[in-house]
């Protein structure tokens, strides 16, 4: 079996601020041929996420910080291209957690084999398929506890997860459903393909007084990507019990000084409200559920998606910090050229 030269990003620097290119390396790893038990994956598409800048920071957090001088990790999928496990045949699709680069080789049970779906893109289990849906359906239901009825605010409506959330939402019987957005067009999108209710794009203004225009009736249910001004908006408009499920605090992971507090958490108190912080690793155990409930409604077509999609992997750094800035709409993602060929399909 032959030896092969896999290109990968490492982190060069920890980011003060908003990360730069000279925050990270590119260098070229040669592997002999794989051990007994180890595989060798070419990837076909490699996922770039917000929850990666936490991890660039050498902080307490949920998972452990990224190394310097080592591989970025995250969500990839490919297919086994070189075989020593007999479990994961050549030509077998995988995903995994391995990260920026091309081709990787490690242990088999280190992959997750998954079935081909007909006239559907691998990409897909990165995203709506994959965490990104898995995440939006734990946050309206295990942490937000969604009832038929419910008006929900999604602050980042128009990214991988937010999209997700405001179809899921829906499908699960919310009344109205709320989303903020950072383009015209971005807002257009969530009203006119995403099924959301009403959107207001947060560059436009106050985001308290937006909001509070676009839910009238107030809200039950907040899924919160950003915090900052999209918090303080939604502790506003909470009907009393509302539930709040927080994901992410993307205005807040690039300061460089403390971000100020909302000034209205009183009406946690007032109004009974319950906020609940979840990552996704406490609630795998929900997969099969969700996986069941979206191969239905993916199968009856009532499931639409975005893709951003970045060509090569030397150019993963810059679909990140594209990412980062809200240049995408919906799932964020670095498509790898096959070995030999060009990447456009």
């Amino acid at each position: 079996m032959p030896s092969t030269v896999s290109t990968q990003i490492q982190l060069a620097a920890r980011p003060t601020g908003w990360p730069t290119n000279d925050d990270f390396r590119t260098v070229e790893v040669e592997y002999s041929a794989p051990s007994e038990g180890e595989v060798r994956v070419r990837n076909e598409y490699v996922s770039v996420d917000p929850y990666m800048r936490g991890r660039m920071n050498d902080v307490r957090s949920y998972v452990a910080p990224y190394a310097l001088g080592e591989r970025i990790v995250g969500g990839a999928i490919g297919r086994v291209v070189v075989s020593n496990a007999p479990e994961l045949p050549v030509g077998a699709i995988v995903l995994h957690q391995h990260g920026w680069s091309d081709v990787i080789q490690a242990d088999a049970s280190t992959f997750r084999a998954v079935p081909e779906m007909p006239g559907v893109p691998l990409s897909l289990r990165l995203h709506i398929l994959g965490m990104t849906g898995l995440t939006a359906y734990v946050g309206l239901t295990a942490i937000a506890h969604l009832q038929p009825g419910d008006t929900v605010f999604v602050s980042g409506a128009a990214g991988a997860v937010g999209t997700a959330v405001g179809q899921i939402a829906k499908l699960l019987g919310a009344a109205r459903v709320i989303g903020s957005a950072g383009t015209p067009e971005k807002v257009a999108l969530l009203t006119e393909k995403y099924g959301y209710d009403a959107a207001f794009n947060y560059k436009d203004g106050d985001v308290r007084a937006q909001l509070a225009a676009a839910a009238p009736d107030g809200i039950d249910v907040f899924f919160d990507n950003v915090g900052g001004d999209h918090l303080e908006a939604a502790l506003d408009v909470f009907n009393d019990g509302g539930r709040a499920a927080l994901c992410g605090a993307i205005a807040g992971y690039n300061t460089t000084a403390p971000t100020p507090g909302p000034d209205n958490m009183a009406n946690i108190i007032t109004r009974g409200l319950a906020l609940r912080g979840f990552t996704l690793a406490g609630y795998l155990d929900l997969a099969p559920e969700f996986q069941q409930k979206m191969a239905g409604w993916f199968a009856e077509g009532r499931i639409a998606y975005d893709e951003t999609i970045v060509e090569g992997i030397e150019r993963t750094v810059d679909a990140f910090l594209d990412m980062m800035r809200g240049a995408n709409t919906g799932k964020m993602l670095v498509r790898i050229a096959p070995e030999g060929g060009s990447s456009a399909a």
